[in-house]
């Protein structure tokens, strides 16, 4: 999952997220599909802390500081 964009990695998350709503699976097939999802949403969970603390906010003296 390393150097996949954002974007990409939701992209993957959602379709995962269909397989499971839409397909019949097997328990086994179903446990490795809900582990591949979860593995996705940490990889955007970090993705989003990286982005967010690389954002600047506007302090009460008018400069930024970074998140």
């Amino acid at each position: 999952m390393a150097g996949k964009s954002l974007e990409e990695s939701f992209t993957e998350l959602e379709e995962v997220i269909t397989k499971l709503e839409q397909e019949p699976a097997s328990l086994e097939e179903s446990f490795q599909l809900y582990k591949k999802g979860m593995d996705l949403l940490k990889q955007c969970h970090k993705s989003i802390d990286r982005i967010e603390k690389k954002m600047l906010v506007l302090n009460e003296e008018g400069t930024t500081d970074e998140f």
